[in-house]
């Protein structure tokens, strides 16, 4: 009677825990220090299928910046970049040493706890140093909830973890 009890416990409990991971697809050798002035674009908002959550974008570069910010006191949010180009533009303009240029893949805000369908979400980042163009970093950051959430879990809950071990891997 314990071994069925215990092993149904396991499995609800799973069905609890988020997962998120940074996968880093490129890391140079370079390394960001204090003193470099870091600039962050604003991704375009995440959509899935037909829904455009309003938002995410700004939502993502605030969880990074927020990372970044406890590492170093020069740090600033660009505005929405169109594209790869656009995001160096504006770092140059402003300046800066560092571009971290953020593009939401996917963006899936779902009602867990009713629908028994997880979250997800998925943020590529690029880490340039902008005088040069040289790749500092670049990776995925995904993660995927729990199916037995409590309600009220969004897909920027899943990006604290994963994106303060992305801007760990930068210094």
């Amino acid at each position: 009677m314990r071994v069925p009890l215990t092993l149904t416990l396991i499995a609800v409990l799973s069905g609890c825990a988020d997962s998120h991971r940074w996968s880093p697809q490129q890391n140079g050798s370079a390394r960001i220090t204090a003193n470099d002035r870091v600039f962050v674009t604003t991704p375009a908002d995440g959509e899935y299928g037909d829904n455009v959550y309003s938002g995410s974008g700004r939502n993502t570069t605030k969880l990074i910046y927020n990372a970044m910010s406890a590492k170093s006191r020069l740090v600033r949010i660009g505005g929405l970049a169109e594209n790869f180009e656009d995001a160096v533009a504006q770092a140059q303009r402003a300046d800066q040493d560092i571009l971290i240029f953020p593009t939401i893949l996917h963006w899936e805000d779902r009602a867990t706890e009713w629908s028994m369908i997880s979250e997800k979400v998925e943020v590529k980042v690029d880490v340039i140093r902008v005088q040069t163009g040289d790749v500092i970093s670049s990776g995925i950051i995904k993660g995927s909830s729990g199916l037995a959430t409590l309600g009220g879990d969004h897909p920027q809950d899943l990006l604290p973890e994963p994106v303060a071990e992305f801007v760990s891997s930068l210094f």
